[in-house]
C-alpha cells in the first residue's frame, strides 16, 4: 500500500500561504459558531467536512486516509471521552432525582448571610466540585441559579459564576480535558507527552491561579476595602484549594484534582466559619435591610453524609482504578486495533517517521466505567430503584446526546488536521513568533475554548500545534501543551456555549450580549495572569517548576 507523506508547504511552496489554508477550518468554526450562531453539532460536522476537503485538495491526503482518520477520531470521541461525560452527568443526576442534591445545596448555603462568602462557597468551591465530577455546563448553571435563589441579581449571579469557575476547568469532568490528549503531543526525541506529565505541569500552574481567583471575585463584587475584611476566608478558601489541587494533580493524575480541591476548600472554609465570622455582614446596596428571612432547612449529619456519599464513592472508585496493580490487571482486557489504511502509512512532515494510528478499546479500565461502578454503589446508599436509575440514565443520554455528537465531530476534525499535516503547517508558521510564543501559547488555549466551549475540545484541536510550535522555538513542549489547558480556563467564561448556559439558568435568554460584556474584561485579566505564569516558568523565576527538556 502506498504511504502518504505529509506536505509542509503544499500551497505555493510557502509556509505562510499553506498555513492560511490550514487555518480556514478554524476560522470557519469560529465564525459559524460565534457570529452566525450555528448549532454546535452542525458547526462541528461542517467544519469536519471542510477540513477533509482541504486536506484532500491542498494537502494531497488520499480520501480513504482522510475518512479513516475521521472515524479514528470519532471512536475516540465516543470512548473514552463521551463515556466519561455521560457517566459523570448520570451520577450527578441520580442525586438530583432522589432529592439528595438539595441537601448538598443546603449544607453549603446555610453557613453565612454574607454575600461575599456565599459567592466563594458556591461559585468557587462548590462550582469546582461540580466541574470536577460532572462538568458540561452544570457547574455554572447550578451555581448561578443558587446565587439567584439567595438574592443575587440574575446578571450578577451569572457573571460571578462564570468568573469564579476557572481554576478547576482543566481538570473538569474527571480530568477528561487532559486524559483526552494523552500521547498526542511528543517531545523532540519522539517520546509521547503523557496525561500524567500534562497533569503535573498544569498542577504547577492553576494552583497559583486558585490563590488569586477568590480575591479577584470578591474584589469585583465589593471593592478592595471590603475584600480585605474577609481576607481570612479568602486565604483559607484559595490556599486550601491550591494545595489540594497541586498534590492531586502532581501525584495522582488528572482525574481528581478539581474534586479533591473543591472538597478540601469547602471543608476548610466551613471549619473557619465555625470559629470566625466577619464583623459586618456585607450585602448589596439595593437589598432591603428588613427583608423577611427565609427559614433555612435543617438536615441531620446522617442526611448530609448520605447526600455527599455518591461523590465520596466516586473518589474511591477512581482512586482504585488508578492503582498500578489494578491498571495492570485491566490492561489484560484491552483490545488494540491498528486503524485500517493509516496505521504507519503516514509519514510525518516534521519527523520524517511513520505515524502510528492505534485505537485501544479499553472498556473495563476506562475512567467512565469507574464512575458507572460508583453510580451502582451509590444507588444502594441513596435508595434509588433500578427502574428509576434506568429512567435517569435515559434522561441523561437524551439531554447530552447532541453534545456527545458534537464532541465526536470536533475530535474527528482534530484527527484529520493532525493526520493530514495541517497542524504541522500551522505550527511551523506560528513558530515564526519566536520567543514571543512563550507568552502567547496560553492565548491559543483561550481561543480554543472560546471557539468550542470546551477545554477538552480545545486541547484536542491545539495540542499538536502547541507541541510542534514549542519544539520550533525551543520551548519545552510539555509546558506549551499544559499552557493550552491552563489558558483555556480563561476562555470558558466568554465561550458562547457557557454564556448561553448561564443566561438560561438565571432567565436571561436574549441578554447574552450583556453577560459577555461583563465577563470579557475579566477573561482578559485571567488570561494575562496565566500567560505571565507560563512565561515565568519558561524563562523566568518559576523555571524550576518545569522538567528538563528531553
Amino acid at each position: 500500500m502506498d504511504k502518504f507523506t505529509q506536505i509542509l508547504t503544499p500551497v505555493g511552496d510557502s509556509i505562510y500561504l499553506s498555513a492560511l489554508v490550514a487555518l480556514i477550518p478554524i476560522v470557519y468554526y469560529l465564525v459559524a459558531l460565534a457570529v452566525f450562531k450555528m448549532k454546535g453539532w452542525l458547526t462541528g460536522l461542517t467544519t469536519l467536512i471542510l477540513a477533509i476537503i482541504l486536506a484532500v485538495i491542498f494537502f494531497k491526503m488520499p480520501v480513504g486516509f482522510a475518512v479513516a482518520s475521521t472515524f479514528h477520531g470519532i471512536t475516540y470521541g465516543i470512548l473514552p471521552i463521551g463515556w466519561i461525560i455521560l457517566m459523570s452527568v448520570f451520577l450527578y443526576k441520580m442525586t438530583v432525582k432522589t432529592g439528595h442534591f438539595n441537601i448538598i445545596r443546603d449544607s453549603v448555603t446555610s453557613l453565612t448571610d454574607d454575600r461575599r462568602i456565599q459567592a466563594l462557597l458556591i461559585a468557587f468551591s462548590f462550582s469546582s466540585f461540580l466541574e470536577g465530577s460532572a462538568g458540561f455546563g452544570a457547574p455554572v448553571a447550578i451555581s448561578a441559579a443558587l446565587l439567584v435563589g439567595l438574592g443575587f441579581k440574575p446578571l450578577y449571579a451569572a457573571g460571578i459564576a462564570l468568573v469564579a469557575n476557572t481554576a478547576p476547568v482543566a481538570f473538569g469532568a474527571v480530568g477528561i480535558p487532559i486524559t483526552a490528549v494523552n500521547g498526542i503531543g511528543t517531545y523532540s526525541n519522539g517520546n509521547p507527552i503523557t496525561a500524567l506529565e500534562i497533569s503535573a505541569m498544569v498542577g504547577n500552574q492553576l494552583p497559583i491561579l486558585a490563590v488569586i481567583v477568590p480575591f479577584y471575585v470578591v474584589f469585583i463584587m465589593a471593592g478592595f476595602k471590603k475584600t480585605l475584611e474577609i481576607l481570612p476566608v479568602i486565604l483559607v478558601s484559595g490556599i486550601s484549594f491550591a494545595v489540594a489541587e497541586y498534590v492531586s494533580a502532581v501525584y495522582l493524575g488528572p482525574d481528581l484534582p478539581a474534586i479533591l480541591a473543591s472538597l478540601v476548600s469547602l471543608l476548610a472554609t466551613v471549619i473557619l466559619l465555625k470559629f470566625w465570622q466577619p464583623k459586618t455582614t456585607w450585602k448589596f446596596k439595593d437589598e432591603v435591610e428588613d427583608a423577611v428571612k427565609v427559614e433555612k432547612p435543617k438536615h441531620s449529619a446522617k442526611d448530609i453524609v448520605t447526600a455527599w456519599s455518591p461523590f465520596v464513592v466516586l473518589i474511591a472508585t477512581i482512586c482504585i482504578w488508578t492503582l498500578k496493580p489494578v491498571k495492570a490487571f485491566f490492561a489484560t482486557f484491552v483490545t488494540t486495533i491498528n486503524v485500517p489504511l493509516i496505521h504507519k502509512n503516514i509519514i510525518s512532515s516534521m519527523s520524517g517517521k511513520e505515524v502510528a494510528a492505534v485505537y485501544k478499546l479499553d472498556i473495563i479500565g476506562a475512567t467512565g466505567t469507574s464512575i458507572l461502578v460508583a453510580a451502582i454503589i451509590a444507588k444502594f446508599i441513596i435508595k434509588l430503584s433500578w427502574s428509576d436509575m434506568g429512567k435517569v440514565f435515559v434522561e441523561t443520554f437524551n439531554e447530552i446526546k447532541i453534545a456527545l455528537l458534537t464532541i465526536c465531530f470536533v475530535v474527528g476534525f482534530a484527527y484529520v488536521m493532525n493526520a493530514s499535516g495541517m497542524t504541522n503547517t500551522l505550527g511551523s508558521a506560528l513558530a515564526a513568533t519566536g520567543k514571543a510564543f512563550v507568552f502567547f501559547s496560553s492565548a491559543l488555549g483561550w481561543i480554543g475554548v472560546f471557539i468550542t466551549g470546551s477545554d477538552t475540545s480545545s486541547n484536542l484541536l491545539f495540542t499538536k500545534l502547541q507541541e510542534v510550535t514549542a519544539n520550533g522555538v525551543g520551548m519545552n513542549p510539555l509546558l506549551a501543551v499544559a499552557a493550552n489547558a491552563s489558558g483555556g480556563v480563561a476562555g470558558k467564561m466568554i465561550s458562547p456555549q457557557s454564556i448561553a448556559v448561564a443566561a438560561a439558568a438565571v432567565g436571561l435568554v436574549g441578554k447574552e450580549s450583556e453577560l459577555l460584556k461583563y465577563t470579557f474584561k475579566h477573561s482578559i485579566v485571567i488570561l494575562l495572569i496565566i500567560s505571565a505564569i507560563v512565561a515565568a516558568q519558561s524563562t523566568g523565576l518559576l523555571s524550576w517548576m518545569v522538567p528538563v527538556h528531553p
